[in-house]
């Protein structure tokens, strides 16, 4: 393991990398981190990149690739069809997860919306253990129903349960007896459930899924965009799989599912993504839709150099001491922060640290978009871009009402080998100021409002003039800093 006791007695993540490539990074001042911030509608995906310090928005398509991926990606055979370097991903796919079939996409929402074409007709229902907002854009695009199943702890902020991404087994039996097996289009888990803090589920809950489905005829498949962060959880929490290997447990996970479709802007440190199967049916049911939508089934919309950089990336998967060091430092940003009293999401998972904002401001109403207002606030006292997760990741109801999501949380994602602890340090340092002044924060209100994916270019203003005077507090307390 990558985690090693200093003489001092600290115990702090290792970085199992050197890095041989720099970035140059600027941090604007805090003047000039409220204007932008103000410019981009008070949402940080409207941020240009290069006004942020850390960019924590995600860790998708931002991981740093290896030099084992860059040097592969100079030998892809850049055909149309029947590229070399297709059938080298394949091979890579087939060894690790035992697939016979693989179909390539430009990413992973687009492998999304290949599944949802191919499985989901009007009214049929969709249990999964927790949404993802593009996964459900897509199934209610094609009339879809969603049913959340997660477990109870797994909507609960903080809790000592090492698994809160399962799915509630009974709950799934109740939803096949009510509306019977034959308006159920498939069951769904999704590995490391974003949305609720990257939770990971267990390989013993997984094969109780599969047990319901097979019991009911029913397809079971899988996201698996954090796989990596969920391995590495299964090998460490989950006892029966302390002995098995990383490459024994992916296996494990891949035959208990028909299909399986990942983003490899999150799985395997490059870009693109992909569906798997070993059932011709099934593979034959989603082919056209590759040839509609993507490209031919050889590229699917991939650059093949990034073919090259992902079957790379796949293998680096299977190392143990790759895939540990996003949880890793994740769980230290996360320990650290609850020393400093700040609200975070317990267990650590993976993806990123998420902070409560709920309880961060317990004084901004859920109606004023807290997670959305603390992303905003972060940005002004730091530079660090994190991401909204909570009510404006949802979408209104048919009717104009707004859901409120179960959770409020602010994500500060960890892109794989990108961040030295420092650069950790410095954000955690100015949470805990953020955390102190709090109260100066206020919400957040919609001026220009999508139909569909709002938090993605939604623009909003702030519901008084607490960002100015959350900056001259900052001025004040840090006259020399920027």
């Amino acid at each position: 393991m990558s985690k090693v006791k200093f003489f001092s007695g600290e115990q702090i993540p290792l970085e199992m990398h050197k890095v041989r490539i720099v970035q140059k990074l600027e941090l604007p001042s805090v003047e000039k981190r409220l204007e932008y911030m103000q410019e981009a509608g008070n949402n940080t995906f409207l941020l240009r990149n290069k006004n942020v310090f850390m960019d924590m928005l995600t860790d998708s398509g931002v991981n740093a690739m290896s030099d084992r991926q860059q040097s592969a990606m100079l030998v892809a055979d850049d055909s149309y069809a029947g590229s070399e370097t297709f059938y080298r991903l394949e091979d890579k796919i087939r060894e690790i997860f035992g697939t016979r079939f693989f179909l390539p996409t430009h990413q992973g929402r687009a492998a999304e919306n290949v599944v949802a074409r191919a499985f989901v007709r009007p009214n049929t229902i969709i249990p999964m253990n927790y949404h993802f907002t593009t996964t459900k854009a897509h199934i209610c695009l094609n009339e879809g129903l969603i049913e959340e199943i997660i477990i109870d702890e797994g909507i609960k902020v903080t809790s000592n349960h090492p698994f809160k991404g399962n799915m509630d087994i009974d709950k799934l039996k109740d939803i096949i007896k009510k509306h019977g097996k034959e308006k159920v289009a498939f069951v769904r888990m999704e590995v490391g459930a974003n949305l609720v803090g990257g939770q990971p589920f267990s390989l013993e809950n997984l094969r109780d899924v599969r047990k319901v489905c097979d019991d009911n005829d029913l397809l079971l498949i899988l996201d698996a965009s954090l796989l990596s962060d969920n391995l590495y959880f299964i090998k460490e929490r989950e006892e029966q799989c302390k002995s098995m290997s990383i490459r024994e447990i992916t296996r494990a996970i891949a035959d208990l599912c028909h299909v399986i479709y990942f983003s490899a802007r999150k799985l395997g440190f490059a870009r693109g993504g992909g569906i798997c199967t070993d059932n011709k049916d099934l593979y034959m049911k989603m082919r056209d839709y590759i040839t509609l939508y993507e490209g031919f089934l050889t590229y699917g919309g991939m650059s093949v150099r990034e073919m090259e950089a992902l079957t790379v990336g796949l293998e680096e998967t299977m190392d143990e001491s790759i895939i540990s060091q996003g949880p890793q430092f994740i769980a230290f940003m996360v320990e650290e922060l609850i020393k400093k009293g700040v609200p975070v999401v317990t267990p650590p998972g993976g993806l990123g640290c998420h902070v409560d904002a709920m309880q961060f401001l317990d004084h901004v109403p859920q109606s004023e978009y807290p997670a959305g207002a603390l992303a905003a606030a972060l940005y002004i006292a730091s530079g660090v871009r994190g991401m909204e997760r909570g009510t404006m990741s949802e979408q209104r109801n048919p009717d104009g009402t707004e859901p409120l999501a179960n959770m409020e949380l602010l994500r500060l994602a960890m892109p794989r080998r990108v961040f030295t602890l420092s650069q950790v340090k410095y954000a955690i340092d100015r949470l805990a100021w953020l955390y102190e002044n709090r109260r100066l924060v206020g919400g957040l209100k919609f001026v220009e409002e999508p139909e569909t994916l709002r938090f993605f270019f939604g623009r909003l203003e702030a519901t008084s003039d607490w960002q100015e005077k959350l900056a001259k507090k900052f001025r004040e307390d840090f006259p020399d800093s920027l």
